[in-house]
């Protein structure tokens, strides 16, 4: 079997973690280490590689998470210049002393579209650096001859993604002498699975799927807020830039920074139980279909006026196809109405965002503000509906700044 493929039935259901590992490893063709989710994954990478006080190159186009996930790791975040239509790294585009200055590198691969990995790790490789591959929306993406994630020192994986576990990631080696080291670092990291949150996450589908068949999203997601349980009002979480002065003051360490790091997924460093494991299993079992049907849903996606360029995308699964319609709230809730919602939205960048205070600014983020206000990421397996939508709206397609437009990506994120 060819790295990077998986046959049917390589994964069965009740797998323990290590089972869940080789089927991994088998996709990627590299050491692979459970973990509970693909943040705390990359912060034992960051934790390994890179010492405290190091600047970690990344793209500014990007879940507000992972930033804190840098600042917990005692590193600080330098915004990357991007290609303005997939919101790529733009290698060319870094200055020179940028390049000097960083002690890592971290990808994006943004909906599942592959940064310039081959030409990052050349690059990386002169300067004697880490590679690091945020492969969450990126499981079945491939980049040069190899999976996305097969071209860091590690990589990190969500299986709440394509695979849809809701829980789960994992955390791949280029050496896999250092497994031991890595999950050592891990297990003094996790909390101790609790029966009550196993249960829940048991009764977790069962509830989506009521509120789905009685069309109750709204009224769900306002009983949520209502009762405090909800981690942001908008698309980024609040700063609290005071706070989180004092806890850069304790940094490295999660404990600090737990409350950013926390949000959206609060079980982040619990040990899976065997319910989680056990569905995370089955739900890996058929990655390969979903991967599939993401592809078809991406191709036809790529077929409509909204997106640009198309070549740009290439055959992959994408996890969500980045369309740019004029109006994005429009075409936001139009979408609603018909049961899609669409999230992933990153905007404003994050250098827009936190200020100079706790990172250094794209030197170029014209490219990245425009992607950002105008990218509408909706889901290849939804990519019918969406199409229909978006016609009977008239949904109008928007163009990039002549200035932005001329600097285009290169096919399969190569360029």
């Amino acid at each position: 079997m060819a790295i990077g493929e998986a046959g049917p039935g390589s994964v069965r259901r009740g797998l323990q973690p290590k089972r869940l590992e080789e089927a991994m490893r088998v996709r990627l063709g590299r050491e692979c280490v459970y973990v509970p989710s693909c943040r705390l994954g990359l912060y034992v990478a960051l934790r390994h590689w890179c010492p405290p006080g190091g600047r970690v190159l990344m793209s500014p186009v990007n879940d507000d998470v992972i930033f804190f996930v840098v600042l917990a790791a005692g590193l600080r975040p330098v915004q990357a210049p991007l290609n303005p239509l997939d919101a790529s790294i733009d290698v060319d585009a870094v200055p020179q002393e940028v390049w000097g200055s960083v002690s890592a590198v971290l990808t994006t691969n943004l909906y599942g579209n592959p940064d310039p990995a081959p030409r990052l790790r050349q690059k990386c490789d002169a300067l004697g650096i880490p590679l690091f591959e945020d492969a969450a929306h990126a499981i079945g993406s491939r980049v040069g001859d190899r999976p996305v994630g097969a071209w860091g020192e590690a990589s990190v994986f969500s299986l709440s993604k394509h695979v849809g576990a809701k829980a789960g990631g994992m955390l791949s080696l280029a050496d896999p002498g250092l497994r031991g080291a890595v999950e050592k670092t891990c297990a003094g990291l996790l909390t101790p699975s609790r029966l009550s949150s196993e249960l829940a996450f048991a009764v977790r589908p069962y509830a989506e799927a009521a509120v789905r068949g009685l069309r109750l999203r709204r009224a769900a997601w306002a009983a949520v807020r209502l009762l405090g349980l909800a981690d942001r009002e908008e698309i980024r979480m609040p700063l609290r830039p005071d706070e989180l002065a004092r806890a850069a003051r304790r940094a490295p360490g999660l404990e600090a920074h737990h409350p950013w790091v926390r949000v959206d997924m609060h079980d982040y460093r619990l040990e899976s139980g065997r319910l989680r494991l056990r569905r995370i299993g089955h739900k890996l079992d058929g990655l390969d279909g979903v991967l599939d049907a993401c592809r078809a849903g991406t191709e036809l996606l790529l077929s409509t006026p909204w997106a640009k360029p198309r070549a740009a995308y290439g055959t992959q699964p994408l996890f969500r196809v980045p369309l740019f319609v004029a109006d994005r709230d429009a075409a936001m809730a139009a979408l609603a109405r018909r049961g899609v919602v669409v999230g992933y939205l990153y905007d404003p960048p994050l250098d827009d965002y936190a200020g100079a205070e706790f990172t250094d600014p794209s030197p170029a983020p014209e490219a990245a503000r425009w992607f950002a206000r105008h990218a509408l990421p909706v889901d290849p397996l939804r990519a019918r509906t969406v199409v229909d939508v978006l016609e009977r709206s008239g949904a109008r397609p928007v163009e990039a700044p002549g200035e932005l437009s001329r600097s285009r990506p290169t096919p399969g994120g190569l360029g």
